[in-house]
């Protein structure tokens, strides 16, 4: 029964009203029979027996007749709720409002408090009385002269066992709202143990889908705030394998187009040379040349999807050290500047001499700035140009990149960062993996640093790296 969460937090509600709200009950009747209705009682009783005690004090007939004490007695009686004796000086009983008591007229009286009550003294007791076979409270109110003489005792009695009858009905009604209470606590902690239990369910469900490969739509967040933030968790899980799925059929659909194109260009190369091509020296150095080029782009796939393996499990660690940007900065171009020269570009830089010296992996951040003095290469036509610009001011410091190509539309700018991600790139077939851009965005970033585009079609390309001077790396 108490295996299933529901349950226990049903019984971790109703288990405290089952031990709080009858101990309260019983302390409750306790406390109302022994501190209310009691002393309530006896002091009213008290309260009566002083009265008529006063009224009997200058009636010394009262005392010398019985007859006379009884119509004074019947004249009271229906005023009072209660057995009223009058009982003479030498303890015997003169008179009572009550029929039963007749026989007793005259006969001395063996009450517990009925000594002190002729000695002077207000007495209550509780007793059990043989006469009303219950017991009852007796409250004693001496009757004294001016000179202090005990001239009699009033003795006023209430049952108590009818006080218990009264107050029965009390305990009743206490009880049923009691139980109320309880049973309102069994409906309350059901609902609240459902509201949390439902929520907790829907996510064990949704984690065995993701483990079958069957989820794919998020969860509702709502209930408390810490199963929100349970639901919270599992969708961004969910999101986040439903991208990892996507990006690896991406992947493996790009690596058999990437890697199909060398492999197919190597295999013919490696035909014509086994049909006799390799005989003719000039066909001979074509087909090495151009099995040596397809070699070189598939070593840069595998670079790029060795970082693509960082990006994955998030772990891009850095080797930092201080630089001079001048000077890291044209040791990086030197390369790319022969490739762009190669391709008939206009190769244009601009890199001011008074460059700080910062704290970066030259590796790294060389990679990042490589990524995009490739595209900016690869996309730009012959006769085009590629520009690199480069400055500091006291938020940090800047690197640009720009060239003549076709331009990126405003509606793909936001998505070049997006691993796999290939544009139309000016109408023209896509080329590489669509992980460069993203590589290089995530290298900047984890220097503290961010990349910016700007770009019209037909017009400039920019991107921008930004290297603030307080990075949080």
């Amino acid at each position: 029964m108490l295996r299933s969460l529901r349950n226990r937090l049903i019984l971790s509600h109703i288990l405290p009203s089952l031990v709080i709200i009858p101990l309260l009950g019983i302390a409750l009747i306790y406390t109302l029979e022994s501190q209310v209705l009691l002393p309530g009682l006896s002091r009213e009783l008290a309260g009566d027996a002083r009265l008529l005690a006063e009224m009997a004090k200058g009636q010394t007939e009262i005392w010398d007749d019985p007859a006379y004490a009884r119509q004074i007695l019947s004249q009271a009686h229906p005023e009072l709720d209660a057995r009223v004796m009058l009982v003479t000086p030498d303890g015997r009983l003169l008179a009572s409002s009550d029929a039963n008591d007749q026989s007793r007229i005259g006969q001395a009286l063996d009450v517990d408090g009925l000594d002190e009550a002729l000695q002077g003294a207000m007495i209550v007791r509780t007793n059990y009385s043989q006469g009303m076979q219950a017991e009852i409270v007796d409250v004693f109110a001496p009757v004294l002269e001016p000179d202090g003489r005990v001239v009699g005792v009033v003795r006023m009695s209430h049952r108590y066992n009818t006080i218990i009858q009264e107050f029965l009905r009390l305990r009743y009604l206490i009880f049923t709202i009691l139980i109320l209470g309880l049973v309102g606590g069994v409906f309350l902690g059901s609902g609240i143990a459902i509201s949390i239990s439902q929520p907790l369910q829907r996510v064990t469900r949704a984690v065995y889908d993701l483990a079958r490969g069957s989820r794919k739509e998020a969860l509702s967040i709502q209930g408390p705030e810490e199963i929100q933030q349970v639901l919270r968790s599992v969708n961004y899980l969910v999101e986040r394998l439903h991208n990892l799925e996507e990006s690896r059929q991406r992947l493996l659909a790009n690596l058999i187009h990437e890697l199909g194109r060398p492999l197919g260009a190597i295999h013919s190369a490696l035909q014509a040379l086994l049909l006799g091509s390799k005989n003719d020296p000039v066909i001979l150095d074509e087909l090495l040349t151009g099995i040596d080029d397809e070699t070189r782009r598939m070593d840069h796939l595998l670079e790029e999807l060795s970082h693509l393996h960082d990006q994955v499990l998030g772990v891009l660690e850095l080797d930092l050290e201080p630089v001079a940007l001048q000077t890291w900065l044209l040791r990086i171009l030197s390369p790319w500047r022969e490739a762009a020269l190669a391709k008939g570009l206009d190769w244009q830089v601009a890199i001011p001499d008074d460059l700080p010296e910062r704290e970066i992996d030259p590796v790294r951040l060389g990679q990042a700035l490589g990524n995009l003095l490739s595209n900016a290469i690869k996309f730009t036509p012959p006769g085009g140009r590629v520009s690199i610009t480069a400055g500091s001011h006291q938020e940090g410091d800047w690197i640009r990149v720009g060239n003549t190509g076709p331009g990126i539309p405003a509606e793909e700018q936001e998505k070049i960062f997006v691993p796999f991600y290939r544009g139309a790139q000016g109408g023209r077939v896509p080329k590489g993996m669509g992980l460069g851009l993203s590589i290089a965005k995530d290298l900047v970033v984890a220097h503290g640093g961010w990349i910016e585009v700007q770009s019209e079609p037909d017009q400039e390309t920019a991107f921008t790296i930004w290297l603030p001077s307080n990075p949080s790396i």
